[in-house]
């Protein structure tokens, strides 16, 4: 993990749960494990601090922990670093989960994120207690949250071990993929009486159960999304149609994190599953064509492997997602250097190797100019220079030296995945130095904005309500629109940015063997 990404871990967990668990969080980042005194000696403070900090982190799974190798009874904890950057996106969270189960799973999902890990009950009765649904029912948010564990967004924590003998000061889990999804009993009546204050949570049958989002299956319809977006950009909304029906055929027999290519699919499977399913009549009219279109399409989306059974197909991820990720790294190029150097780093990527006499010729552009946006690319680590030497005649004469231009995939993904986290750090340092330079203007508003709601409830007069309304004067309202539009444009980019470190790490978990903490199950 790089410098930049610490940093940006860093001012995350600053901004969702304040300066000791940041403190905690960093001398975890900058080393493997390390235990409970080790921590308290490195950030100074107190023992109690330190142990609230940790227990935070380990119950919004950000920290794990494991007895010492060489003390069994001494505790080691170790930082999740791939998953902090997980709190940023709990609002794209929150948004699929609407789409998909309503307000009701909205709620939920919001709920457990807020909680980081709970029990089934107590999921419900919160949701519930919060009134934000008053027409639902406590039954439509049980099936809810049953139908959204059935369909893996919602996954058990590893269940922990109770030692007989009680001499085990390190707890230790049980991690059994077949219970992961297994859904909990819960007892409406019992939730009723909970509500009433006529009994406790420790009556009911689910507390030894608890359950967290599981953001791997999150960031599998993300993934999936991008796919069928491109897809449908360039080659219409039948063909994405077509392609997200057999992206659910392939996770019948495939890992959904299988890193290179899926299993096999056949076309029968594929045109059965859409008579089955679908009611485009345009799409099972013109199966053959939109699929020999995607199969054919520079993308690499899909590749004919075999003729059994009408056509064998697999989903090529690394293809996939190597087209996808040079095609942003390009409009990054075109963004900050222009079109002619995205037509060079093109030519470069094309050749492999080329050097800077053909390089101009091949993109048609003048030497000066060339040269000029080779160094610029060059300078920022977009392409490299590969140094071939040649010995001189016979021998004894001075080496020749060949300057070639390349491309090194990995690094350049590397290196603007860097750029991605630096520029994600300064956004929110810049967001929360804005809203810290005008607190008292931002409370002011909000008091404000309080007090004419509670007026306009009592059924206030509107001069009245005018005349508390103009206490805010115009050189604040214009002061503070200003910061509101700032505060505003930087979660937009955000928002986007994220979205291309999303992208960006997708290439290295389908097309690198670099570890990415990815996986089915966590």
């Amino acid at each position: 993990m790089s410098a930049d990404y610490a940093d940006l871990c860093s001012a995350i967990l600053e901004q969702c749960f304040g300066k000791v668990v940041q403190s905690v969080a960093d001398c975890l980042f900058s080393a493997t494990t390390r235990t409970l005194s080790q921590i308290v000696s490195s950030t100074n403070f107190s023992r109690k601090e330190v142990g609230l900090a940790l227990s935070v982190l380990i119950k919004f799974r950000l920290v794990n922990f494991e007895p010492s190798k060489s003390n069994a009874y001494l505790p080691e904890y170790s930082l999740r670093r791939e998953d902090v950057i997980c709190l940023l996106r709990y609002s794209r969270y929150i948004h699929l989960v609407q789409s998909k189960y309503g307000n009701v799973g909205a709620s939920i999902a919001e709920e457990l994120l807020n909680s980081g890990s709970d029990t089934a009950t107590s999921i419900l009765l919160k949701c519930l207690s919060n009134g934000e649904n008053k027409s639902e029912t406590a039954e439509s948010y049980k099936n809810t949250l049953l139908k959204m564990i059935a369909d893996h967004y919602i996954i058990k924590s590893p269940e922990l071990i109770t030692s007989e003998e009680g001499d085990d000061l390190v707890p230790r889990f049980l991690t059994n993929e077949c219970d992961f999804f297994v859904p909990p009993i819960i007892d409406l009546q019992l939730l009723a009486k909970i509500q009433k204050g006529e009994s406790t949570f420790s009556n009911a049958q689910d507390g030894a159960m608890v359950w967290h989002l599981n953001y791997d299956r999150f960031h599998q319809e993300f993934r999936d999304d991008i796919m069928k977006i491109a897809i449908e950009r360039k080659l219409g909304e039948n063909a994405a149609e077509c392609f997200r029906f057999i992206l659910n055929i392939m996770y019948n027999t495939t890992d959904p994190w299988q890193r290179r290519v899926s299993n096999q699919v056949t076309y029968v499977e594929i045109k059965q599953t859409i008579e089955r399913k679908s009611n485009n009549l345009d799409l099972l009219k013109h199966l053959d064509q939109y699929i020999a279109l995607i199969t054919d399409d520079s993308l690499g989306f899909l590749r004919k492997v075999g003729d059994m059974g009408g056509g064998q197909y697999v989903v090529d991820m690394e293809s996939s997602f190597e087209s996808l990720a040079f095609a942003c790294v390009e409009s990054v190029i075109t963004e900050r250097f222009g079109s002619k150097a995205a037509r060079i780093f093109r030519v470069i990527r094309f050749k492999k190797f080329i050097e800077q006499e053909d390089l101009q010729k091949e993109a048609m552009i003048p030497a000066k100019e060339a040269k000029s946006l080779a160094y610029n690319l060059f300078q920022e680590q977009f392409i490299h220079v590969k140094v071939i030497k040649k010995a001189g005649g016979g021998g004894s004469g001075p080496a020749k030296a060949f300057y070639l231009f390349q491309i090194k995939t990995k690094d350049t993904v590397r290196m603007l995945l860097d750029v991605c986290y630096k520029a994600l750090y300064n956004i929110i340092r810049r967001s929360n130095f804005e809203k810290s330079e005008h607190k008292g203007l931002i409370e002011k508003s909000q008091r404000l904005d309080s007090i004419v709601e509670t007026m306009k409830e009592r059924g206030e007069s509107e001069d009245y309500i005018a005349e508390i309304v103009e206490t805010f004067t115009p050189p604040e309202c214009e002061i503070l629109n200003k910061v509101k539009h700032r505060i505003k444009t930087l979660s937009k980019a955000e928002l986007t940015l994220d979205d291309t470190i999303f992208l960006l790490q997708m290439y290295q978990h389908h097309c690198t063997t670099l570890p990415t903490g990815i996986q089915k199950f966590k």
